[in-house]
């Protein structure tokens, strides 16, 4: 694991350095708890200089012709494709991912690549009419500048990426704040893969720190227009108030509560498998999971029992071993806070059907049954190996109990009548949602984001302008204006 010592540093205006903090990030392997890198952190006047170095390498780079800047993107992604296996290794250890989940995330970062490719010529210009004579009115779409990027744990590699890759094809800058848990993965791994792809000093500065350490310099510092942030909604309401204060645009991509309706004339096998992979991959530890899975009353026995007895072959374990379908949390408060939830769930007097154990960061799956309807459980987001089983009666009820939280990521529906399905996803108050499939997608030019407290604006294809560059007026009087006075 060299690479992670090589690694284990600042990256600012294309220089690797130790923080100057007062004290050390350290990078642990959920699963065998190694320590893996320790990081020293970044002061608020290290924030300040990698903002500095973005805004001074910004005014070239936007100038650079787009067809320059895709090079960057296109090696970026023959560099992902070629260090693939080192990739998926480092997302097994700091993450504790699984190998299907590493190869996961590593397809979708690849496909995001090459949509950066693309979107580095996206930004069109307009010319609209005007109402004054000899006027001719030019609407330009020119970069943010400077762009500030906050990426979670779960999916580090692929999140950073996903806005990162984006904001620089556009013609900005970015500063990118991976979260402490994943400073490799969601960080400097980043960095390092662009820069060997050639992208110039300044562009990309990672910053491994802590608000223990910064507090809001990220937020409010006046160089970035835009924050781009994954996380939880408790963080994102805090991120987006202070973005509010000092006049920035926030994008957020939050938590979620996803529902998965099994409806009466569903495929209960296939709906089984959906409901499986959608709950239990990389452990839960995903804001698109089937967190509630609601199944007509007709079909519950038959469905509660298969999906227990698939749920019960799961494999949990060392994320290293090919055979492992759940590996560990990211850390220990994750793991007895999830096991808290289904201790406290039970009770209050639900059924555990399989009642999850905890050994270090592994828990094994629950799944829970026979929920008061008003129980704290069903609105909240629990980020682990977690199913909920709720029985509803017919159409009606399915989608009152599905809209019954403050989330609305993601969702799925399955039935055996696809437009039955899609009448039924209409009502369900929702950002994405799926018929006849899993709950866990994304897609390089499909608008991905949420309503409610699941965030704010969208990423992904024409949206990733929308987010990353901003629109100017300039108009042109070929004649002369008449001035009153």
């Amino acid at each position: 694991m060299s690479h992670f010592t090589d690694l284990a540093h600042q990256y600012i205006d294309g220089e690797w350095k130790p923080g100057s903090g007062s004290w050390d990030i350290i990078d642990f392997n959920p699963y065998t708890g190694e320590k893996l890198a320790s990081i020293t952190v970044a002061t608020a006047d290290e924030v300040d200089r990698a903002y500095r170095a973005a805004e001074r390498a910004q005014t070239a780079w936007a100038e650079t012709n787009p067809y320059t800047r895709r090079l960057v993107f296109e090696r970026a992604l023959r560099i992902v494709e070629d260090r693939e296996e080192e990739i998926a290794e480092t997302i097994v250890a700091e993450l504790g991912g699984t190998r299907l989940k590493a190869a996961f995330e590593l397809h979708l970062a690849k496909e995001f690549l090459r949509e950066a490719i693309q979107l580095a010529l996206r930004p069109e210009g307009r010319i609209l009419p005007s109402p004054v004579d000899g006027k001719e009115n030019r609407v330009y779409r020119v970069p943010v500048g400077v762009v500030g990027v906050i990426s979670p744990f779960n999916f580090p590699f692929l999140l950073s990426i996903k806005s990162v890759a984006p904001a620089l094809a556009l013609g900005n800058a970015v500063v990118l704040k991976p979260h402490q848990n994943t400073p490799i993965c969601g960080g400097t791994l980043v960095a390092k893969v662009l820069e060997e792809a050639g992208l110039p000093a300044g562009l990309l500065n990672v910053v491994v720190t802590d608000i223990a350490e910064i507090g809001d310099a990220l937020l409010t510092h006046p160089v970035p227009k835009v924050i781009s942030f994954t996380g939880s909604d408790k963080v994102g309401r805090h991120v987006a108030t202070v973005c509010a204060q000092n006049f920035k645009h926030a994008v957020l991509e939050l938590g979620g509560n996803s529902a998965l309706i099994v409806l009466d004339d569903a495929d209960v096998d296939y709906a089984v498998d959906a409901a499986v992979f959608s709950r239990f991959v990389h452990q839960g530890q995903v804001c698109m999971a089937a967190n509630r899975i609601l199944v007509d009353r007709t079909l519950e026995e038959e469905f509660t029992e298969k999906f227990v007895a698939k749920v019960k072959t799961l494999r949990v374990g060392d994320p290293a071993d090919p055979a492992t379908h759940i590996g560990p949390l990211i850390n220990s408060q994750q793991a007895e806070s999830v096991a808290a939830v289904v201790d406290q769930t039970v009770a209050a007097g639900a059924t555990a059907l399989l009642h999850g154990t905890v050994e270090g960061n592994l828990v094994s799956p629950s799944v829970l049954t026979g929920i008061a309807a008003d129980a704290p459980v069903l609105s909240q987001e629990i980020f682990g190996p977690v199913a909920l089983v709720i029985p509803f009666d017919g159409e009606e009820e399915a989608v009152r109990i599905a809209n019954d939280t403050p989330y609305g990521l993601s969702g799925a529906v399955h039935t055996g009548d696809v437009e039955r399905g899609v009448r039924v996803a209409k009502r369900i108050h929702t950002g994405m949602i799926h018929i006849n499939d899993g709950t866990v997608h994304d897609e390089p030019i499909v608008p991905f984001g949420g309503e409610k407290h699941s965030g704010v604006g969208r990423l992904n294809g024409d949206a990733m302008v929308e987010s990353f560059t901003t629109q100017k007026w300039i108009s042109i009087q070929h004649g002369r204006s008449r001035f009153p006075f």
